[in-house]
């Protein structure tokens, strides 16, 4: 590769709003986002929530001229609603659909339908290998009483630890979607902290768009205002992350968000915010790559952040528990009364009234079985996500006494550069 090597990117994502039936002007909106991908002909376009896949299809087709390779990702009952467009060809793509995504008996808010996943794709860019994920993490619904707090941290590590073990051969790693997560969110800190991704609206000097890089806003007529009570300018939870391993550097030149209606027509694309970044990458020589160092102030920080998460998750699979032994409570219970309506129904003395609690009963015998099932099963997600950041926890808390170098590139054994450069 030559000394002086550079690469250009232009990356969308947007999560698009897809919803069969229940979002407001689906079609007219899928139209206008293919008409614009077309007009602005970014490199790699990055689309969470594009639940139908005929809604996939029908951009693929009108894409097809401007973006000539596409891969939609499917899983669970809906889809993962994730898909993507590259002016490039894709040499391989796979995904992870998360181990814990919500409660199937929460069917309004029907996340545990939709298999949530981290899509990738690979790409090979004049020498450079691209490792781009994209994703969608369960949605918060309320802030105050989250009652998804602990599987959207597991999800987070779990993509954390994706992205590490996938991108060993990456050059360049991308990251784009909507995480669902604060900046300040502990989900947010750990994968950031845990895989050395920078947020480009933090690392960029020309950005242009909604106030605070916001990317749900109450200007925007398709957002409900009342999850908005709390944050009068918007909320910014989807982002474009990226890093670059040793002998590269890249940098966000430029950062651009809409503002609650479309760049051109004026009606808004979705009712959350396009994000459309311009990467640059730089080839660096050996020799001016920068030696990773890491004070004990961000070791430490590492420390809390591991622990932090370790103790969400713990609490996580306490009530994973509590709830299967409820639900087990629930079984013996059933069981003895389905006896018992049995032996009366045998006895013939009160044999209409028997049969007229049988029903019921095994519904509510069965109905404590899934929840059981459920729960038992969620209980062991947490557990094998609590076991690992245990392990990374107790090896980061011996790197730190011994005072070496940081925990996340002693323990995940990746020589990393800086991986930006500066504006």
């Amino acid at each position: 590769m030559k000394p002086n090597f550079s690469l250009r990117l232009r990356i969308f994502n947007l999560n698009c709003w897809g919803i069969p039936y229940l979002s407001k002007h689906r079609a007219d909106r899928m139209k206008r986002l293919g008409d614009f991908l077309n007009m602005e002909s970014f490199d790699l376009a990055l689309l969470e929530e594009v639940w139908s896949e005929q809604d996939f299809q029908y951009l693929r087709q009108k894409l097809l001229p401007t973006y000539p390779a596409a891969h939609y990702f499917s899983s669970g009952v809906i889809g993962s609603g994730l898909c993507v467009f590259s002016k490039h060809p894709i040499q391989e793509f796979t995904q992870h659909v998360y181990t814990l995504n919500g409660y199937p008996y929460m069917i309004h808010h029907g996340d545990w339908f939709c298999g949530k996943a981290v899509g990738l794709l690979v790409l090979h860019l004049s020498g450079l290998v691209l490792n781009a994920y994209v994703t969608h993490l369960h949605a918060e619904y309320n802030r105050q009483k989250d009652i998804y707090l602990t599987h959207r941290v597991a999800q987070a590590w779990e993509l954390a630890q994706f992205i590490h073990h996938t991108s060993k051969k990456a050059d360049v790693v991308l990251l784009c979607g909507d995480l669902n997560l604060h900046p300040k969110d502990l989900g947010c800190r750990l994968l950031k902290e845990w895989t050395g991704l920078h947020d480009a609206y933090l690392e960029t000097r020309d950005f242009k768009g909604s106030e605070e890089g916001c990317t749900m806003l109450p200007e925007n007529c398709y957002v409900n205002q009342r999850e908005l009570e709390l944050f009068p300018f918007g909320i910014r939870i989807d982002y474009v992350l990226y890093k670059a391993v040793s002998g590269f550097y890249v940098s966000c030149k430029t950062l651009r968000t809409t503002t609650g209606h479309d760049p051109h027509s004026g009606t808004p694309l979705s009712d959350h915010e396009a994000l459309m970044a311009t990467l640059c990458v730089r080839h660096s020589p050996p020799q001016h790559t920068p030696s990773p160092t890491h004070g004990p102030a961000e070791r430490s920080q590492l420390v809390s952040i591991l622990k932090e998460a370790w103790i969400e998750l713990d609490l996580g699979v306490a009530q994973a528990r509590w709830w299967a032994t409820f639900a087990g409570y629930v079984i013996g219970l059933g069981l003895l009364l389905l006896a018992l309506l049995c032996a009366l129904a045998a006895g013939g003395g009160v044999r209409e009234v028997a049969i007229l609690l049988w029903t019921p009963s095994v519904g509510l015998l069965l109905g404590a079985g899934a929840v059981y099932v459920f729960h038992t099963q969620e209980a062991k997600g947490l557990s094998g996500a609590r076991a690992e950041l245990q392990h990374v926890l107790g090896r980061a808390r011996e790197a730190q006494d011994l005072g070496t170098e940081s925990p996340p590139a002693l323990l995940l054994g990746q020589q990393e550069g800086d991986g930006t450069e500066e504006q």
